[in-house]
């Protein structure tokens, strides 16, 4: 499941993924990302998982894919947040093929992500 996080800056939008994702769970996404896109002329986007990514249906991959290839030219800053080290490291390394700016955080630095994405900080 993926929820929407609203604590969070109004240049940013914000996720939580628990359990099982799947394709239907991004019918929350896809909204407010166009609405921010839209509102602001960039994507700043913060990810918490809470579960592994092996949790995400193939039809979740496919439409986190869409999302990306969709909004390709307006990545800013993105953001995933979780405990695994595996995946920090890809989001760092994903990066250097992607507009925009990726970094993986831990959970204990979750307040940190947030600034990071909204651009409080560098």
């Amino acid at each position: 499941m993926i929820q929407k996080i609203n604590e969070v800056p109004a240049n940013m939008v914000a996720f939580r993924a628990s359990g099982e994702v799947t394709k239907e769970d991004f019918e929350n996404v896809f909204p407010e990302v166009e609405a921010l896109v839209e509102r602001t002329g960039k994507l700043n986007y913060l990810l918490e998982l809470e579960t592994s990514p092996s949790n995400f249906t193939m039809g979740a991959w496919l439409q986190d894919a869409l999302l990306g290839i969709k909004n390709i030219t307006k990545w800013n800053r993105a953001a995933i947040v979780s405990d695994s080290d595996a995946v920090r490291t890809f989001t760092d390394a994903f990066s250097k093929v992607m507009p925009g700016e990726f970094r993986g955080f831990p959970k204990e630095e979750f307040d940190h992500a947030v600034d990071w994405v909204s651009e409080k900080t560098i």
